[in-house]
């Protein structure tokens, strides 16, 4: 028997005719009127879609939406939606905004729309919001999956199953693009010697656009046409295709709608693929090898989001070559030309596509202060003779949207106490300090008024799972006895991420007895609440999965550990806004941002987590608690000592403040520290300063720089270009040697004076930069918090850098002579070097010819 699908959809009524673009605008997915206005249509419709606008006007109740139509308060509130709806998208482009191309394998705008799986899409989704707010001139590429990530299921022996459902694009907020003729618009790359049509979509963000492929066309072979069925989902062979299709299919879509990028930017390897098509485009047109590199590398911004090695995509040779072969033959470079650009040192046979993006951008940027060092280190050999801490790898740490993830009774509150433009001084440090002078029961109360809230709608998410499962009512009631709306005093840790091994969630769990003499303490009671999903090819992640669920059903944990399948951004939203302690216990420095913890700490919430990623940069002993990582050998040593100090702090401060009340029942230093929290990181980690950290230090610098390299007809290019291929032929025979003898003792009254000869081989002294540097070791500099971005922030490694210059003189061997006469600067101790590097005024970054060589010590 086969059963088929009827839509008996209904008409919108006049009055309500603009419903439609309201739900086509992802705009919805943080403007809370604009929500509250489909759900008022029909609640409990708005549940059961999953707060999806589009699904609930094809399936809302037609006399329903007649009745509305008449309603004085509802029409009121449409037309102060459409008001804010048209005021948001007719505010004009920044003036000074490059054209920019934003490409990621995956966005999470919001719970309804699966094109996610974890935190790379939430950020992704996030800088699309925040680049739409800032009014640049962006649009992003990805790619439209036909069942996106798995929904999960964990039975009661804690096993995963991971189950996939197609989505009806009439559900989506996408809309065909479409051409003069109204034809559907594709492109097509060819793939393993066959032609893959790619159809394409338009997602509406706000003012922005996410231009989105779809390969499940019905000009294309069957295996073809499953290409954007899952994401990250398949074999090898199904993610190289995917990722020829986002980065080479996504580039030609751009050009197809007129497009013409100034700076493209790679968020995460797997759309790196741009860079040949780049490199395609360019040889067509004439441009040698060096010259095109050059003008790609200038053009694009590469973030990176993984701080270990295996973590980077990599392709067998034969693979690659398998479904490149058509490709390279249009490319017409030597194979082993196009290989090395995908070729990282001492891995033969690989291409990787970490070392593809390095190749072909020129800005680099981890996503917190620690993952941009921990990247240094890992991509070092890219520029093999410069201390990693100075090569080009920078950092941008994350924020969040946050009127994405600020809960409304939050919002609400912040207009009453702090005033209605608090959204538009979001990174105004001074403004949020009105917060701090919130009476502390306000404060509280509100905080309560949210948790209440998140209890509850916990509570019905466990009671439908309970349900679907064929579980009583009185397991379930069990399970929930201590999550009570009515009475939500008790303390309650969440713990929801992707279960990646490195991220440890069962990490508390290793002394089963302390554990639960803590949370079954009967005055001051203790709930975890924990909620991820491991990739289905995970198992050691699904094991820890299991022993998390498992446990939860023993007695001694029943309703006191509780599991929540099928995490995603809604349960997300609940739980960061509504538990009174966010944990996050990685192993350091796997955690290359993480920012769950700041969406906690926006809704007033305490962070409890291991110092790595953005935490590190934000906790300032007062708005949380910092476990600083246990550095020893063993990992299961490690593990143990990490999570006693876990305990301990839960045991002996955590619990202890939230639980001492004063006479109006109110734990006065708790909500002081949940004060600090949302005053110290709303300024700060909001994804709007994030956005403009990228616009001032990557967008702006890299359209201004790639103009210079492209104009008169790539003259700067080719000049780049065939500079470096000389250099690096010249620079094994450049040699410095000290001219006399280095100060080991400066009087601060007199100057610093060296010469140093330079045997430079084939290079002329303009060709190079000889330089002192000196860093300060006693006195030591005063902590300063340091910046959130690397990009325009002084150096604080080098402390005294002064240029050699050239004399003109010669010595007999033909070293060329240069010399330094500076004054001291301040007294102390430094440690010295005199170095040279190869030195072009077109270098965007330079050191980015990874070339150096030092004065022998």
């Amino acid at each position: 028997m086969h059963t088929m699908i009827l839509d008996v959809t209904p008409t919108i009524p006049a009055p309500l005719s603009r419903l439609p673009d309201f739900a086509s605008n992802l705009f919805f997915s943080w403007h809370r009127p604009t929500r509250a206005l489909f759900e008022a249509l029909d609640p409990q419709l708005w549940a059961q879609s999953r707060g999806n606008p589009k699904r609930l006007l094809r399936t809302v109740d037609q006399g329903r939406l007649n009745a509305a139509a008449t309603e004085p308060a509802l029409l009121a509130r449409y037309r102060e939606v459409a008001e804010a709806f048209d005021a948001y998208l007719q505010a004009p482009i920044l003036a000074n905004s490059p054209a920019i191309a934003y490409f990621c394998a995956e966005y999470g705008l919001t719970q309804s729309f699966p094109l996610y799986s974890g935190g790379l899409g939430v950020l992704a989704g996030d800088h699309c919001k925040a680049a739409s707010d800032e009014r640049l001139n962006f649009t992003a590429v990805g790619l439209l999956y036909g069942q996106g990530y798995f929904t999960q299921v964990v039975d009661s022996d804690g096993v995963q199953h991971a189950e996939y459902r197609d989505y009806d694009p009439r559900d989506l907020p996408i809309e065909p693009i479409l051409g003069a003729n109204n034809e559907w618009r594709s492109v097509t790359v060819r793939i393993a010697g066959r032609d893959v049509e790619s159809r394409l979509w338009r997602c509406r963000v706000g003012r922005i656009s996410i231009i989105l492929l779809d390969a499940n066309c019905p000009s294309n072979d069957p295996a073809d046409r499953n290409i954007t069925h899952r994401l990250y989902g398949g074999d090898d062979s199904t993610r190289i295709r995917q990722e020829m299709l986002l980065g080479i299919g996504g580039v030609r879509a751009l050009r197809a709608l007129g497009l013409a990028p100034s700076v493209w930017h790679i968020n995460e390897g797997h759309a790196a693929f741009l860079v040949l098509e780049l490199l395609r485009e360019h040889l067509r047109a004439g441009l040698e090898v060096a010259a095109a590199m050059e003008a790609i590398a200038a053009q694009c911004a590469f973030t990176t989001h993984t701080p270990v090695a295996a973590g980077h995509d990599t392709f067998g040779h034969e693979l690659f070559l398998q479904h490149f072969a058509d490709f390279l033959h249009d490319l017409g470079l030597p194979l082993d030309t196009v290989l090395g650009l995908g070729l990282a040192p001492g891995v033969a046979g690989r291409f990787n596509m970490t070392r593809l993006a390095l190749a072909g951008t020129r800005h680099v940027n981890g996503v917190s202060r620690i993952h941009g060092q921990v990247s240094a280190q890992l991509c070092a050999d890219h520029w093999p003779a410069i201390p990693a801490a100075e090569n080009p790898v920078g950092y941008v740490t994350n924020g969040v949207h946050v009127p994405t993830f600020m809960h409304q009774i939050w919002a609400d509150f912040l207009d009453r106490t702090a005033g209605t433009d608090w959204r538009e001084r979001l990174s105004d440090a001074e403004f949020w300090k009105r917060v701090e002078r919130v009476p502390d029961r306000e404060f509280w109360q509100a905080g309560q008024l949210v948790k209440a809230d998140m209890i509850k709608c916990v509570r019905e998410r466990l009671r439908r799972e309970f349900v679907r499962k064929g579980q009583s009512a009185m397991q379930w009631r069990h399970v929930a006895k201590l999550l009570d709306p009515e009475h939500p005093d008790v303390l309650i840790i969440g713990f929801a991420r992707r279960f990646a091994t490195y991220k440890r969630a069962a990490l508390l769990l290793k002394d089963r007895e302390r554990l639960a003499r803590l949370v079954g303490d009967p005055v001051r009671p203790v709930v975890f609440l924990f909620a991820g999903k491991a990739h289905p090819a995970d198992e050691p992640g699904k094991a820890v999965l299991r022993e998390i669920k498992q446990l939860m059903l023993q007695p001694e944990f029943y309703g006191r550990i509780v599991f929540l399948e099928d995490y995603d951004i809604q349960l997300a939203r609940w739980l960061v806004s509504g538990v009174d302690v966010w944990l996050n216990n990685p192993v350091a420095p796997l955690e290359a941002s993480g920012t769950s913890g700041i969406k906690a700490a926006v809704n007033g919430r305490l962070n409890l987590s291991v110092l790595d990623g953005w935490w590190a940069e934000a906790f300032d002993q007062d708005n949380g608690w910092g476990i600083p990582p246990v550095d020893v050998a063993d990992p299961q040593r490690r593990d143990s000592l990490e999570a006693e100090l876990l305990l301990d702090t839960i045991e002996e401060e955590v619990r202890e403040i939230y639980y001492r009340r004063n006479g109006n029942g109110v734990p006065d230093e708790w909500v002081r520290r949940c004060k600090r929290a949302m005053t110290s990181v709303i300024p700060h980690f909001n994804m709007r300063r994030t956005v403009a950290d990228y616009a001032r230090g990557v967008y702006l610098p890299a359209a201004a720089h790639s103009k210079r390299l492209l104009e008169h007809d790539f003259a700067g290019a080719r000049a780049l270009g065939a500079w470096k291929q000389r250099v690096r032929a010249a620079w094994p025979k450049v040699q410095l040697r000290s001219l006399g003898a280095l100060p080991g003792d400066l009087p601060q009254s007199e100057r610093l004076r060296m010469r140093v000869a330079v045997q430079l081989g084939d290079l002329s002294p303009a060709d190079i930069r000889v330089e002192f540097t000196a860093r300060q070791l006693l006195p030591e500099k005063p902590f300063e918090p340091p910046a959130l971005c690397s990009y325009g922030a002084a150096s604080s490694a080098q402390l005294w850098r002064v240029e050699l210059r050239p004399t003109g003189e010669q010595e007999a061997d033909g070293a060329q002579v240069f010399a330094l006469d500076a004054p001291a600067e301040g007294c102390g101790q430094y440690a010295i070097e005199v170095r040279a590097y190869p030195f072009h005024e077109l270098l965007t970054h330079p050191l980015e010819t990874g070339l150096m060589t030092w004065l022998p010590s």
